[in-house]
């Protein structure tokens, strides 16, 4: 009965709009035009009869598509007793009562979000994952595929690092120099002296609220209204968001899935202009788990030396590579060049809730003089990272590396990481690449096998149907609707339960 009511629901409102020769996307911008919000995801839950709206949506709906909320929930007209009721009411709240005069007052002005939200997202955490959310309201577990927090999932930080920061919280009460504890720089100084970065310095070296602060602040610090930067796609997002906040243009050069991920160096070449100020890398890659090998990696620095660029090199999974892949900073490779490498504690250590990350600028520091300059402005500007979690730098940079064990063979990332890429190779219409390190795979789907038109609305379907969360490519700046993200962080047993219920949805899905 309830499916079938949600189906009635449906049907009616597909009709409504084709009467009025209405898209969802006219949907969403008319109830824009109202001060109404009314979001893609909304929509597409309403239209595929997996869900029923609640009354003011149903009302904002029915206003949308000038016809009665009775009708449009359950093809009925309403009761003329109803509907006069309904009438009155209407009127005693439109028109003021003559015994009691009050003067009238301006409507209370609206706020929108800035126009320069337009072209960011954050899909990571985004419309899908506030459905899920719903969901677990309502008593539902949830499976989050989503996202790389290592700590639901059962991994501990090491003991010593957390005996450390007990000892030190004392000393943590006031805020650190603007760029982090001396102590915390100094280890991270020698840890780039060890991947061979060329012209490291102390003052240099800048702690951040994890890396994604420090991302924001150097895009801010560098960027122009209108300057472009290179980033590849698929991309960690907040790249292509925090470029676009500093007025700036993200322009995506394809890594190619046929070649493990790794860059296409002709395409990123070919688009660079007299405007292209920056290219970033993320090795190893979020969300392939990609690692470039040095020869690669020297092409990318011929190209920036060629047409004189900065390099941004994210390397936060720098640590959890496998099979023998050698991790390679590029700014090793690059010491006539201005470069900015970043990494940090959050996945190598399990402490992704303690925010600590960290840049190091390299190479041709006198060419990015002014860059530094605005940097240590705005690093100054927010005071310091987080003070408690810089003391445990040193501990974790140079104590025992637990993660080691993870990523060996017979280590629990390993063989999650096979067992994922076997099952998933295993669905006919998926394919995915092998990850070479982190804790993410990105398979494809047979988009003609699976009728797949939108990744946002196949990411609902699975949610609905499967209570599995995962991230639609689209949410990492991949322009086809034909890839996803899946986090293999989870035990073995419920990684398990998660393919089979991904081979059986894939057995009987056809996006309408």
């Amino acid at each position: 009965m309830e499916q079938e009511k949600h189906k009635t629901f449906a049907d009616r409102m597909r009709q409504a709009m084709t009467k009025r020769d209405l898209k969802q996307s006219d949907l969403i911008r008319i109830a824009s035009q109202r001060n109404a919000h009314l979001g893609k995801s909304q929509v597409s839950q309403y239209l595929s009869g997996k869900v029923l709206p609640r009354p003011d949506s149903l009302k904002l709906l029915a206003s949308l598509l000038e016809v009665s909320p009775e009708w449009l929930l359950n093809g009925e007209k309403p009761a003329a007793r109803d509907k006069r009721a309904h009438e009155r009411l209407e009127t005693a709240q439109t028109i003021p009562s003559t015994s009691t005069p009050r003067e009238s007052k301006p409507a209370m002005r609206t706020f929108k979000k800035s126009s320069k939200l337009d072209n960011v997202l954050y899909d990571v955490r985004g419309p899908v994952a506030d459905e899920a959310a719903r969901m677990e309201s309502e008593g539902l577990r949830i499976l989050k595929l989503n996202i790389g927090n290592p700590a639901p999932f059962g991994f501990r930080t090491p003991d010593e690092v957390i005996t450390d920061m007990r000892q030190q919280l004392p000393d943590c009460e006031g805020y650190s120099d603007s760029r982090g504890l001396f102590s915390a720089r100094k280890a991270i100084m020698q840890y780039a002296q060890i991947k061979n970065l060329p012209n490291v310095t102390m003052d240099g070296i800048y702690t951040g609220n994890g890396v994604s602060e420090l991302i924001q602040l150097c895009m801010n610090a560098l960027l122009d209204t209108g300057d472009e930067v290179l980033i590849p796609s698929p991309d960690y997002p907040l790249w292509t968001a925090c470029t676009t906040l500093a007025g700036g243009t993200p322009v995506h050069y394809v890594c190619d899935e046929e070649a493990e991920w790794n860059p296409d160096i002709a395409d990123m070449e070919s688009k660079i202009t007299p405007r292209t100020k920056a290219l970033v890398i993320i090795n190893p890659n979020n969300p392939t788990g990609a690692v470039y090998p040095r020869e690669l990696l020297e092409e990318i620095v011929e190209l920036a030396r060629r047409h004189q660029l900065m390099i941004f090199s994210d390397e936060i999974y720098d640590r959890l590579c496998m099979d023998g892949a050698e991790h390679i900073s590029i700014a090793s490779l690059a010491p006539d060049l201005p470069c900015v490498t970043f990494s940090g504690l959050s996945k190598s250590h399990m402490i992704a809730g303690y925010r600590i990350g960290w840049m190091v600028l390299s190479g041709n520091r006198r060419s990015m003089r002014d860059f530094e300059y605005g940097v240590t402005m705005l690093s100054n500007m927010r005071l310091c990272s987080n003070v408690p979690a810089q003391s445990i730098v040193q501990t974790a940079l140079w104590g025992y590396q637990s993660v080691e064990r993870y990523v060996k063979p017979h280590g629990r990332i390993y063989e999650q990481r096979n067992y994922v890429y076997e099952a998933l190779n295993s669905i006919p219409g998926i394919s995915a690449v092998k990850p070479k390190a982190a804790f993410y795979i990105f398979p494809k789907m047979d988009v003609k096998r699976f009728n797949i038109t939108d990744d946002e609305q196949f990411a609902l379907d699975l949610l609905h149907d499967k209570r599995i969360l995962i991230t639609r490519g689209g949410g990492f700046n991949w322009g086809a609707p034909d890839h996803f993200r899946i986090v293999y962080l989870p035990r073995m047993e419920v990684l398990h339960e998660a393919m089979d219920d991904l081979a059986d949805f894939f057995a009987y899905y056809r996006q309408e």
